[in-house]
């Protein structure tokens, strides 16, 4: 009998112009605190000691695409968590469509998260 592995998922790595300033821009976007920090890197966790995190580094060429993936927030207030996120540098995405139950933002570097409506009973 083959047993699976454990795996703990520990972090997410985010390429980046500009590791500190988008990695210090998603920990004040999520409530989150900054773990480890250099001149060229950044790790923020929920919490010191909870995982999973995201590590901010660095890579030379600029972001060409839509992302392959992408974070989904559920906030208690759609509108005015929207609206936080905006006053804190996010940009609204051109992928806007009837009905839809989330709205698309980008970060400082153009990475595109959803805010989602709240959940339906």
């Amino acid at each position: 009998m083959i047993r699976p592995m454990a795996l703990e998922w520990e972090q997410i790595i985010v390429d980046s112009a500009d590791p500190v300033a988008l990695g210090r821009w998603w920990a004040e976007a999520l409530g989150w605190v900054v773990v480890d920090e250099s001149e060229e890197i950044i790790e923020i966790r929920p919490e010191p000691d909870k995982m999973p995190g995201l590590l901010f580094v660095p890579v030379p060429e600029g972001k060409t695409s839509k992302n392959r993936l992408h974070p989904d927030f559920r906030p208690n207030d759609q509108q005015a968590e929207v609206a936080r996120l905006l006053s804190l540098g996010a940009r609204r995405a051109d992928t806007v469509q009837d009905k839809q139950h989330w709205v698309t933002l980008l970060d400082p570097e153009g990475n595109e998260f959803c805010v989602l409506s709240e959940r339906k009973s």
